[in-house]
This record gives C-alpha cells, sequence and structure tokens, in this order.
C-alpha cells in the first residue's frame, strides 16, 4: 500500500502541479537510444513527454515487480532543462533525454542510497558517483533507482530489508538473480532504457542472463568505482545492463576513462579507442576464433540449457567464426583456487568514513546493531565479523588483478591458452541452469559460470541472450577476453545479436 500512494502522490507532484506538454502515446516497447534521438529529432516527442510515459508505465508495472525503490523527483524538471537546450542548440548530448535506472547502491544526490540496508536506509549522498555524474553530463535522467540484495551480498536473489524482494518479470515465481535483479527487471521489462548494476561476481552478467538482457562486465580498471557502495573493491565492476548490445557500448563510451578517486583506472590510460562504437559489425564474427570451455559448460548442465549452447555453437559457426572446441586451459582445476579474498569490513568502512560521515554509522558492528530483516543477509553480515583475506593461504595478500600473484598467475594461464590458439574471446553458457524459484532459490542456485574467471582476472566479461527454456525463463552466452578487449567483445557480441535476435520482451510487453 505504501508503493501504491508514494508512486501516486509523485503522479500528482509530476503531472498536476507543474505544466506539462501534451501527453502523447508512446510505445515504450524495446525502445533504444538510437530510437529516442530520432523521435526527438523528428519532433515526434520530447524528453518531457518520454519521462511522463515511463512515470506512468512505473505506476503500472512496478507493485508487481518490486524492481524500483525510489523516484527521481526532479526527472521531469531536468527532462525540460534538457529539452530547451535541444530546442535552442539544435544538438543531442550522446544520452541526452535517456531515462536510466540506477541500483540502489550507486550514490545519486538527494536521492536515498541504501545498498537494501538498514543502516543507510536515511542516508542521501551530496554527489552523484563518478560514473553517474558522468552518464548524467552526457544527458542521461535518473528517472529512479532499483532493489538489490542488500550489500550486494547474493547472486541468487535479490531481496533487501529497505524495499523487499524482486522478482523475474518472465514467471513472477522465480529470481531475477542478483545482486542487480531490480535493475535487471526494470530494464528486462521496458521501464527504462538505460541499466546500471555492479558486478562482484556475477551481478550484471547473472541477472542480465535471467532477464534476456545485454551485460559488461568491462576490463577491471576501465571504468570507476568511486561513489559506490563496495562489497569486495578488489573485484568490484560498475556498468551497463541493457536491451541491445549497441546501447550497451553506448554506454561504456561514455563511462570509460580515469577517475582520480579511483587508483585502478590508472591502468586504463592508453588503452582506450576513440569511441566505441566503430565496432559495432553485422560480419564481426566472420573469420574470428572463439574457444568452447566445455570445462564449464559441460559442468552439470540443464538440458535445455545444454542445447541451447550447442546451438549457439552452430550459431557462431554459420555467422562465420572458427570454433575450437574443446578448450583446455593448462592447471585450470588449480589456478582458479583461492581467488577470494573477504574484503568486506575493510572496503565498507572505508566506504562510511568517505561518504556517510555519521558517527552511529562507522563499522561492521554498527551494521550488526541496527540488523536487518533477511535472514540471508544476516548470516553473510556475521560471516564477515571474523572473516577477512583468504581462507587458505593466508600469508598471500589479497590485492588488485595487476599485482595479486594468484589473480595474475590465473589471467596468465587463460590468456598465455588463448595465445596459443589464436582466440579471440572464449564462450560458456552465463548459467548452466535456469533461474531459480524465489521460495527455493537457495536450494535451486546452480550453474553459476560467472563467478568463475573474470572477477579474479580482472578479464572483460559480457553476457548476451543466448534464448528460453521451458517456463518462458531466459538464458545468456557469455564472451570473455582479453584484458582491455572490449572492441573485440563488442563486435563479438554485437554479430550474434544481430545474427540471432533472442532477445523477447516479457509477454504483455
Amino acid at each position: 500500500m505504501f508503493r501504491k500512494i508514494h508512486f501516486f502522490l509523485l503522479s500528482v507532484i509530476f503531472l498536476g502541479c507543474t505544466p506539462q506538454k501534451e501527453p502523447v502515446s508512446i510505445d515504450l516497447n524495446e525502445l533504444t537510444i538510437t530510437g529516442i534521438h530520432d523521435a526527438y529529432r523528428g519532433g515526434q516527442y520530447t524528453s518531457e513527454q518520454l519521462v511522463a510515459a515511463y512515470l506512468e508505465r512505473i505506476e503500472q508495472e512496478n507493485d508487481e515487480l518490486n524492481a524500483l525503490t525510489v523516484i527521481n523527483p526532479n526527472a521531469i524538471q531536468i527532462a525540460k532543462t534538457l529539452d530547451k537546450e535541444f530546442e535552442e542548440s539544435g544538438v543531442l548530448r550522446p544520452l541526452h533525454g535517456i531515462p536510466m535506472i540506477v541500483k540502489d547502491n550507486f550514490n545519486t544526490k538527494g536521492m536515498a542510497t541504501t545498498a537494501g540496508a538498514l543502516a543507510l536506509k536515511d542516508f542521501i549522498p551530496e554527489e552523484d558517483a563518478f560514473m553517474v555524474d558522468q552518464l548524467v553530463k552526457a544527458g542521461a535522467i535518473i528517472l529512479a533507482k532499483s532493489n538489490m540484495a542488500e550489500w550486494a551480498f547474493s547472486p541468487m536473489h535479490s531481496e533487501s530489508s529497505t524495499f523487499g524482494t524482486t522478482r523475474n518479470p518472465y514467471n513472477l515465481d522465480h529470481v531475477p538473480a542478483g545482486s542487480s535483479g531490480g535493475t535487471a527487471a526494470a530494464i528486462a521489462n521496458n521501464i527504462g532504457v538505460i541499466g546500471l548494476g555492479t558486478d562482484t561476481g556475477n551481478s550484471i552478467r547473472g541477472p542480465s542472463s535471467h532477464n534476456s538482457l545485454v551485460g559488461f562486465r568491462s576490463t577491471l580498471g576501465l571504468t570507476s568505482r568511486s561513489g559506490i557502495v563496495p562489497l569486495y573493491l578488489r573485484n568490484d565492476v560498475a556498468g551497463p545492463m541493457m536491451r541491445t548490445v549497441e546501447d550497451a557500448t553506448r554506454v561504456l563510451e561514455v563511462i570509460a576513462g580515469y577517475d582520480p578517486k579511483d587508483p585502478l583506472t590508472k591502468y586504463s590510460e592508453g588503452k582506450i579507442p576513440d569511441n566505441y562504437q566503430q565496432f559495432l559489425q553485422n560480419d564481426g564474427l566472420n573469420g574470428a576464433r572463439i574457444g568452447i570451455l566445455r570445462e564449464l559448460s559441460e559442468k552439470d548442465p540443464n538440458p535445455e540449457i545444454k542445447t541451447l549452447f550447442e546451438q549457439a555453437v552452430q550459431d557462431l559457426q554459420s555467422l562465420g567464426a572458427e570454433v575450437v572446441d574443446p578448450v583446455a586451459i593448462p592447471d585450470f582445476a588449480e589456478v582458479r583456487q583461492n581467488q577470494w579474498c573477504g574484503m568486506f569490513r575493510e572496503d565498507l568502512e572505508g566506504y562510511l568514513a568517505t561518504y556517510v560521515k555519521n558517527d552511529t554509522i562507522r563499522t561492521l558492528e554498527d551494521v550488526v546493531r541496527i540488523g536487518t530483516k533477511s535472514e540471508f543477509a544476516r548470516t553473510r553480515i556475521e560471516y564477515f565479523l571474523t572473516a577477512s583475506g583468504r581462507s587458505s593461504n593466508p600469508e598471500i595478500e589479497c590485492l588488485d588483478p595487476y599485482t595479486d600473484e594468484r589473480r595474475i598467475a590465473f589471467r596468465e594461464a587463460i590468456e598465455k591458452r588463448m595465445d596459443e590458439l589464436r582466440l579471440d574471446a572464449i564462450v560458456y553458457p552465463s548459467w548452466n541452469h535456469p533461474p531459480a524459484l524465489i521460495d527455493s532459490f537457495q536450494v535451486q542456485y546452480r550453474g553459476d559460470n560467472s563467478q568463475i574467471i573474470a572477477p579474479h582476472t580482472g578479464q572483460p566479461a559480457f553476457t548476451v541472450p543466448m534464448g528460453f527454456t521451458s517456463g518462458n525463463l531466459p538464458a545468456g552466452l557469455q564472451f570473455l577476453g582479453r584484458m582491455y578487449a572490449e572492441p573485440t567483445l563488442i563486435q563479438l557480441t554485437y554479430a550474434y545479436e544481430q545474427g540471432t535476435q533472442h532477445r523477447v520482451p516479457p509477454s504483455g510487453n
């Protein structure tokens, strides 16, 4: 009831107290950045009218999904300002007037940023996270914040103490995965255009796969994480969750680059092309060499996922790729071990000191004292009260992917094999199993391949829609590349997407 009243009051504020452009009928189904900009230029509708249409759709759709947490009360006014700018200049910024859904762990000026936790339920940042600021400067409009797994703990489901549980729009009985499930559910259901998520081990690619979306986990160091509530900063990446490779590429083009508040981005200098859109090539798979990592794809796969994956391999070939099947990584079982480091306490307390600046919320013990409504989150918080560093070989320091000896060894094993076989990418299913039922997500959590390589090696990994299993449940195909090989992955994933057209919105859209 609160949520319905909340959205109704906001609608009154947006639509009743401020003079509006005459309403127009806008088909929000599968809108793209290019299509919206064409409509702006052609006078079909304005940014103000588009934002108003999305706000109406939120009021109609969000109660069932529980994907969104708070709406930006300034969205209409920002849209009006952008419309006036375009009217006067005739120039559209790269993301001019594009509505954006932001995960609830990104700092957003003047809007609550809770990370799904009671400890932050009243925290309102003084400024946007660096990535959000870049997108806003490019013309994107924050439409709303999205629900998430509390503190980004869960790759399985998206349950928070602040806003409850998010459902999968393709089948409401199933999870959207975690922790960026709110963003995934909203973008999949056409409640926004740009979606932002974070990925510590799975949380961009997993929800994207479960919601028939494109998810880019870029090279660690290519984009900033400052102003984002961390899980493990040594693994965290933030980035786009979109309906198309082209739109995700347009967002990546804006967010890639150096941030003085995130030292890891120093490694990206000199490694970013003038633009990424040049790699959107329909024939991008022609002559490419793609390796099939059977060590992941054959690990207890669901039969339907296995069928989809085998069809994907055939599709890659029919689209011009040379498939190397299988690809064996020497010592893979050994080098992948002992990669995780429990750094939540250190990273969270650093964030609290830098951004929250509240004497009553300074430590993990304060978070425990304030409490949680989520039993899953409670077990994780209690774990981190004592857990730190590696579970074994604690003498090996936990560092970033450029200096950590275990991470370097893992990446070198993979990239050396890619070099030997002249591979452009390695592919495997993003999940070996369909989305779990919400009521039994822990029992049915199986086949999460996203956790295994990219978070540790620092390599980029993109997921794209691969089709559907029974129950109308989406599946995703993941492409792993070398460090800073985003141009190659864009080329490959775009060609696969265009050649297969697996993306379908939820029924009723």
